[in-house]
């Protein structure tokens, strides 16, 4: 099974519909290794590992293939979750987990917010998390915004 079939196997096809452009359009795609703005060596959308090296380059279907693994690797972070999610929640929650961390998005107030019950609450709390390396980045902001947007879409 491929890295696309796993992830909808994991949080079904509209959410992955969902997930997939708000993750590229906010990662952005280098097809080369680059160090982001928290100083991380980083590939296409939003990429990091061991594996990568300063100088490398990738195609297009690299890039995709990295960031839909990267997707279904961050997609058990909804595993702490106890509660039904729509296929907004569930793409908003990914892309913020994929952007902040597995470990993060389960120790969160957001997380700890949804398993309460109190869902309007954990969309909110996605705009608290706008800030890297001390600082509060446009980027994040906006990118939060349009995670906030997902979220609430069926409340």
């Amino acid at each position: 099974m491929n890295e696309r079939a796993k992830l909808i196997a994991k949080i079904g096809a509209t959410a992955v519909a969902l997930v997939i452009p708000v993750v590229t359009y906010y990662e952005g795609k280098v097809n080369r290794t680059y160090v982001d703005p928290v100083g991380v060596l980083t590939s296409c959308y939003g990429h990091t590992g061991p594996e990568l090296k300063p100088g490398q380059t990738f195609t297009d279907e690299q890039c995709l293939a990295q960031l839909e693994a990267d997707l279904t690797k961050h997609a058990i972070a909804l595993d702490c979750v106890r509660v039904q999610l729509t296929d907004g929640q569930k793409a908003a929650f990914l892309s913020f987990a994929f952007n902040v961390g597995t470990g993060a998005f389960c120790g969160s107030t957001l997380a700890r917010k949804v398993n309460t019950g109190d869902m309007p609450g954990a969309c909110a709390e996605l705009s608290k998390w706008v800030f890297a390396g001390g600082k509060q980045l446009p980027g994040l902001v906006k990118r939060r915004a349009a995670e906030r947007a997902m979220c609430e879409r069926d409340l």
